[in-house]
């Protein structure tokens, strides 16, 4: 007797409940792999791009708020800090390094970066065509905003003022495309990166040379009132994570963040979010466990006539059970081989809305171990609905079945 045949027949005798069960057990298992993707590629793009940043330096205000515009570019920073500032920092001597980042412009929402050849070399950053900027007024394009702008080397553009788009453009003071960046998967795809003097000459009104032709005295004054907007640190060694963020927050007038701790308050509170959508999972599974054990507990009482029928031909009692058990593993391996689908399906759809509008860039491919846990889930849910209704086909009594089915004579 092939018992995986048989099940899968008795399963689609009842098409109605079936696809009841089905869709119960399938939205149920969906949502908790939903949250389980969305957890484990948000998490990774976190660490992607937070990677050898020790500390964020800017403007004082919320350290949250630092972190979200100076490392992810999802937010405006609190302010700029003085060049000078930032200068002595990196003097410091449990400072290995500082890349100062200048915000202001945008293109069509991709923001405009001025800083060094260092923030490219620290997400280790190749170059898919031409050369980083050499000069003032040159730029380098990430991938995703070659891709969306159609911008290629040797082309020019005008950044416009704010960070959102649609500001003022600086149509006097253009960028030439020097560089377009290979696709990294970082933060750097959805950037235009430039030089440091390129966004202080278009904000200080000189055109290219014009700094170097002023007057010593002027050019000290101006150098003077220079600012950034902030600066990633490294730290030269462990100790620095002690005292320097301290010594930042109470001696100048910028504010430290440390990226670690401000994404940690971040998840946690993301994590109600996602906890809401996990118990509302839970519901769904636990109706449809009721829902199946339902259908099966009906469908023993149905098929006293088969399973009569299945102990005369001499299937033990044993395999009478396991039908009951094969036929609700047929309806979880169904669910489940749905509901990763459909939440692969969903997470895609997320990541690539949320990279068009210049958001997070998640990894799509990115499987965490912890998904092995909605296969086991729909494994469990379907042998708690199934086990008492197999117990029942297992210790049904042939005899009474067999008289209750032979009409009585006279």
């Amino acid at each position: 007797m092939n018992l995986l045949s048989l099940s899968w027949r008795y399963l689609w005798s009842r098409p109605l409940a079936t696809v009841l069960n089905l869709l119960l057990l399938t939205l149920g298992l969906a949502m908790v792999a939903f949250v389980l993707l969305v957890q484990n590629r948000i998490e990774r793009a976190f660490e992607r791009d937070l990677q050898g940043i020790d500390l964020v330096v800017g403007a004082k205000g919320s350290p949250l708020q630092l972190i979200l515009a100076g490392v992810f570019h999802l937010d405006v920073p609190p302010g700029n800090v003085a060049l000078a500032d930032i200068q002595a920092l990196a003097r410091h001597p449990q400072v290995a390094q500082v890349i100062p980042l200048s915000l202001g412009d945008s293109l069509q929402a991709f923001r405009i970066v001025g800083t060094t050849p260092d923030y490219v070399a620290h997400y280790g950053a190749t170059l898919a065509q031409g050369a980083l900027w050499s000069v003032p007024m040159q730029a380098v394009l990430g991938a995703q905003v070659a891709q969306v702008t159609g911008l290629g080397v040797g082309q020019v553009f005008a950044g416009a003022h704010g960070l959102g788009g649609g500001g003022h453009r600086h149509e006097d003071t253009p960028y030439t495309v020097t560089g377009v960046l290979q696709p990294c998967g970082c933060v750097l795809d959805r950037l235009l990166l430039t030089d440091t003097a390129s966004v202080w000459a278009v904000h200080e009104g000189l055109a290219p040379g014009e700094f170097e032709g002023l007057s010593a005295d002027d050019r000290s004054a101006i150098e003077a009132e220079r600012e950034v907007t902030l600066a990633l640190v490294r730290y030269r060694t462990p100790l620095a994570a002690v005292s320097l963020p301290r010594l930042v927050n109470t001696t100048t007038k910028m504010q430290a963040a440390a990226p670690a701790v401000e994404i940690t308050r971040l998840l946690s509170l993301l994590g109600v979010g996602t906890r809401l959508l996990q118990g509302l999972g839970a519901v769904l599974l636990t109706v449809a466990g009721l829902s199946v054990f339902i259908a099966l507990w009906g469908a023993v009482r149905e098929r006293s006539a088969d399973i009569a029928m299945l102990r005369m031909l001499g299937a033990p009692p044993r395999r009478v059970g396991a039908l009951l058990l094969l036929e609700a593993l047929w309806l979880a391996l169904l669910a489940c081989a749905l509901a990763l689908l459909m939440s692969q399906s969903l997470v895609w759809l997320a990541g690539d809305l949320w990279s068009a509008g210049q958001g997070l860039i998640v990894n799509p491919w990115s499987t965490p171990m912890a998904l092995w846990s909605v296969p086991m889930l729909a494994l469990g849910v379907a042998l708690l609905a199934a086990a008492l209704p197999a117990i029942s086909a297992y210790r049904v009594d042939v005899a009474s079945l067999l008289s209750s089915a032979t009409p009585t004579t006279r």
